[in-house]
């Protein structure tokens, strides 16, 4: 990282704290320069970083100021009660409505469940498919398709290794995107009828796995910005038979909550003790905002408790559909589990990511698509204190593409969802991310797409709907 992205990352996160609140005037380029000791034009490039980021504005002859959509302007949501019996779990045909609104490209992608296509180097990407290709050996096409391509397998560790995990590549299950690592993995430490907790609200493909498998929910609540709420998680274990755990513990969909690195700790040697599997789905891995990559679980594995699965899907090439389980003690039983179902992923599309993570700048990629992020949340932020009704709360993630509302009352977020598909308008409602139907009032919507007059105008034309309940 160059020494101005790392000036704009340590003042975005005064700003982000409410260090530096809005309105509030950012330390002149000489000053700045003098304390940090940097050049003038070192500062001059951090602030034109943080002017593209929506974090801060110049005035004339006055100097640089933190923009007033750059922290949260409403409250956020409250932690809510979530049931702790065993639930099974009915949502497929609700979230394939929600999932068919999409289908139409004069929509606005509100409920979307991936941000734009225009933020990923494609064309750069088809030049690694063929550079890929063309360095790939005969022979190759067939061993890859057992073990996963060897040099993606090599990069992946390598980013293991950053974020202080170390990890052997042969524990690394090559899978078709994240999802199938994940029904693997559910697959192996379960039997239809068993127990599985899960975050409440919980992304929807989760409870869709569940219902596949025959597998009840144990809903545990998570907290906005702290993620999984420890205490009634401990109960649950104590209390019911639960055979594995299933959490994002960090930037979750659909609230954003990332865990700290002390509850991280603290829920592996929960888990520990009860000698509970944690599935940890951490796709949104790559989309945190600032200059610290959150540690997964992972990070506090002793004994090979945890698998943890990522992917590419949502930060560089969803089409390639290339994810993966680093499966620690069953990383064995889930590489034969894939073998009996899909056999393998893509073998031309592991050879161009693995081309591409050696060769085609993948952290200015990530850098860049942050950055768009961070500025795309802020511009919903703000449009959302001016259109919609004051007792509304939001969250305010640190990275990922999704904003959590929780409406008034009064909001019946599915008939919410029906009238706004009306005005050609998308979004997610609550009742998708509960096995028990709950959050009814609220709804998560996507703000991975550049924003313009039209996104404008759909928050605004939501607002209108919004205050007719």
């Amino acid at each position: 990282m160059k020494r101005y992205e790392r000036l704009a990352d340590q003042i975005a996160a005064l700003i982000r704290s409410g260090v530096l609140a809005p309105g509030a005037r950012v330390p002149s380029v000489r000053h700045a320069s003098r304390s940090h000791g940097v050049s003038p034009s070192t500062v001059f490039q951090a602030y034109y970083l943080l002017e593209d980021r929506g974090l801060i504005q110049a005035r004339p002859r006055s100097g640089y100021f933190v923009r007033e959509h750059a922290r949260q302007l409403l409250p956020e949501p409250e932690i809510g009660s979530a049931q702790a019996q065993p639930a099974e779990v009915d949502v497929s045909e609700l979230v394939f409505s929600v999932l068919g609104s999409l289908k139409d490209p004069d929509t606005v992608p509100f409920g979307s469940a991936f941000p734009s296509p225009a933020l990923f180097p494609l064309a750069r990407l088809a030049r690694s498919m063929a550079h890929g290709l063309r360095d790939l050996a005969p022979q190759a096409v067939i061993a890859d398709m057992t073990a996963g391509n060897p040099e993606l397998r090599r990069q992946i560790a390598l980013r293991y290794m950053a974020c202080g995990v170390r990890l052997p590549p042969a524990e690394l299950v090559i899978s078709n995107g994240a999802l199938e690592a994940l029904n693997l993995c559910l697959q192996c430490v379960t039997q239809p009828g068993d127990l599985v907790a899960i975050e409440a609200p919980a992304f929807y493909a989760t409870l869709q796995v569940l219902e596949r498998l025959k597998l009840k929910a144990v809903e545990i609540p998570v907290h906005p910005r702290e993620g999984i709420d420890l205490e009634r998680l401990a109960s649950s274990l104590t209390r019911l038979p639960v055979k594995a755990c299933w959490f994002m513990s960090s930037l979750q969909n659909p609230l954003g909550a990332s865990m700290s690195e002390a509850k991280k700790a603290a829920l592996y040697e929960l888990l520990q003790r009860h000698q509970v599997p944690l599935i940890e789905d951490d796709v949104y891995a790559e989309l945190y905002f600032g200059a610290q990559s959150p540690r997964p679980v992972k990070s506090f594995d002793r004994d090979g408790l945890v698998m943890h699965c990522g992917s590419f899907s949502k930060c560089l090439a969803p089409g390639y559909r290339v994810g993966w389980v680093a499966g620690g003690r069953y990383a064995e039983q889930i590489g034969r589990l894939r073998l009996m179902t899909t056999i393998s992923p893509s073998v031309p599309a592991q050879a161009a990511l693995a081309d591409y993570l050696q060769h085609g700048g993948y952290d200015r990629h990530l850098r860049r698509l942050r950055h768009a992020l961070e500025a795309q949340q802020g511009a919903m932020l703000a449009a959302a204190a001016r259109h919609f009704p004051a007792d509304t709360r939001v969250s305010q993630p640190s990275g990922g593409y999704f904003l959590w509302f929780e409406f008034p009352e009064r909001v019946d977020s599915l008939q919410l969802f029906q009238l706004a598909l009306a005005q050609g308008i998308s979004l997610a409602p609550g009742p998708i991310f509960s096995a028990t139907r709950r959050f009814g009032n609220c709804a998560r919507l996507n703000y991975g797409h550049p924003w313009d007059a039209r996104s404008e105008q759909a928050m605004a034309t939501l607002g209108r709907i919004l205050a007719a309940f």
